[in-house]
């Protein structure tokens, strides 16, 4: 594995972007964020930290706004042909980093090759085709009527087709997409983003410079220069901010928020997350864990009003469910279920009484106290006698074992890509299908047809009341049989020097829109 990753280490091939520079675009920021991107290819992995690098590097068609309605990005207008169609109209002399022209061709290669990613193929399984109309004119056209074409269309973020089409030197063909290895598109970018990759060392250092032909000329922007250090350990990385080492820092750690709230010369911005954090039971590896009363019993085990109380200093919200407060599937009725006595009871009745023995993994540093989660986890498994052999690894390690499924409980957090509750269910909870995408970070290989079912009945449903009410009881018949462990939705922190204007550019979906920061 490390000489998988050192082969992703190195110095970014790029076009040269023109030498003019807005005079405003003067100042220089330095960043650090708890992990850097895995990868430069965007369509490699479906993970914040990508679609964080998503909107420094790229533009996607339409952006969410902190309210969660839609602005115009790279298409300037769109409008619905019939139930199954939208037509959008791209912006005009959009260029890439390459000097490339943007056009519909570029959109339609970025479609297609969406649909083959292994980790965006089942957000577009809605999708049956695109129709081009004309160099700036393109129609999303979907199977079924599909009431979330908007939120899907945030993620299509157009890539240059020319300059990621051909072959390399050695024969490699340049669009491929090759998870966790060494690609084309996953050491050279060319976007029409505010930011070029300029340099990257995996795991120490990324420089991004602003690109001269950026096509939005009203951003407020006016940071030239962009360095990114990626710093692990929590303290360390709040030390940086406060000793003036860095100017921006994400995430902050529950235990550092007063420290921050008593410097005056930082500032601290929170808000409430939708990202859930939960365990999943790996039913094709441990036997026990295909009776729902084992699974059962372990709900019941782990106190997540504990861990968010003690190890997320209440900076987490407790879950019994993946949808949280405002999505469509949020079920109120649902509540934390922590019983040990409870738990106890059901291992005696499901004939496990004595326990049994079972691996866990956790990354250690992707999500907020991930680690600490994990090892408080497993101590509360101990007191019905599941004895738990626990592994964290740094993200860029964990992921590769994630996918290959390498422990009987995993780690995982998920923010829903469409600000949907059905996201969460499409890739967490469905029946594993390797050719639709479907089940793709199930790492529990649970499967229930009967509430897939109900999720595809969802998908096509356009009244939203009647949607709401199927989305809440996939959320009850997931709960009453345990198909995965729910912890807390994680709340979201951000610091910075004063001058360092992050607010404007903050969102719940943790994608800062850093072309626009303003640096006084």
């Amino acid at each position: 594995m490390k000489n998988l990753l050192a082969a992703l280490v190195g110095t970014v091939a790029l076009a040269m972007a023109p030498v003019a520079m807005s005079a405003e675009a003067t100042k220089e920021l330095k960043m650090a964020y708890d992990a850097d991107p895995v990868t430069l290819d965007i369509h490699e992995q479906l993970s914040g930290g990508i679609l964080q690098l998503s909107h420094m590097s790229f533009d996607p068609l339409v952006r969410w706004t902190k309210d969660l309605g839609f602005e115009p990005r790279l298409a300037e207008s769109w409008e619905r042909v019939d139930d199954k169609t939208m037509r959008f109209k791209l912006r005009e002399g959009v260029k890439f980093h390459s000097g490339n022209e943007l056009t519909t061709k570029d959109v339609k290669f970025t479609f297609e090759r969406l649909k083959r990613s292994q980790d965006f193929k089942a957000i577009f399984k809605p999708f049956s085709g695109i129709n081009v109309i004309d160099d700036y004119t393109f129609e999303l056209v979907t199977s079924e009527p599909f009431p979330l074409l908007l939120n899907t269309a945030t993620y299509i973020f157009p890539l240059d087709s020319e300059f990621y089409s051909g072959e390399t030197a050695d024969g490699k063909k340049k669009d491929a997409i090759l998870k966790h290895g060494n690609s084309f598109a996953s050491d050279n970018l060319s976007g029409t983003g505010p930011y070029l990759v300029k340099s990257r060392q995996q795991g120490v250092r990324m420089e991004f410079e602003r690109f001269a032909d950026y096509w939005d000329e009203e951003s407020p922007g006016n940071v030239k220069k962009i360095v990114l250090t990626p710093i692990k350990e929590n303290n360390t990385r709040v030390s940086a901010l406060l000793s003036g080492g860095v100017d921006f820092i994400a995430p902050v750690p529950p235990t550092d928020l007063d420290r921050i709230k008593r410097d005056k010369d930082s500032q601290l911005v929170t808000m409430s997350g939708t990202r859930i954090i939960l365990f999943h039971m790996n039913q094709d590896r441990v036997e026990a864990f295909k009776n729902p009363k084992v699974r059962q019993a372990i709900a019941y085990a782990i106190n997540q009003e504990g861990i968010a109380a003690k190890i997320m200093k209440g900076f987490a919200t407790p879950a019994a469910q993946l949808s949280p407060a405002g999505y469509q599937g949020h079920n109120e009725s649902l509540k934390p279920r922590y019983d040990v006595k409870k738990a106890q009871e059901l291992m005696k009745e499901a004939g496990y009484e004595d326990g049994f023995t079972i691996t866990m993994m956790a990354p250690n540093n992707r999500y907020v106290n991930d680690d600490k989660i994990a090892q408080a986890a497993a101590a509360m498994l101990a007191r019905i006698n599941i004895k738990v052999d626990l592994k964290t690894l740094p993200k860029a390690q964990y992921w590769p074992e994630y996918d290959n499924r390498a422990a009987d409980m995993m780690l995982i957090g998920w923010h829903a890509d469409t600000e949907d509750s059905a996201n969460f269910y499409e890739f967490l909870t469905f029946c594993p299908e390797a050719d639709s995408g479907a089940g793709q970070y199930n790492a529990g290989n649970y499967c229930n047809p009967e509430i897939d079912a109900l999720v595809e009945k969802a998908s096509v449903e356009t009244d939203m009341d009647k949607r709401a009410d199927i989305l809440q009881d996939v959320e009850k018949r997931l709960y009453d049989d345990a198909a995965f462990v729910p912890l807390h939705w994680q709340d979201l922190a951000w610091a910075s020097k004063k001058n360092v204007k992050i607010e404007p550019i903050l969102n719940v979906m943790n994608f800062p829109y850093l072309g626009d920061l303003v640096v006084e």
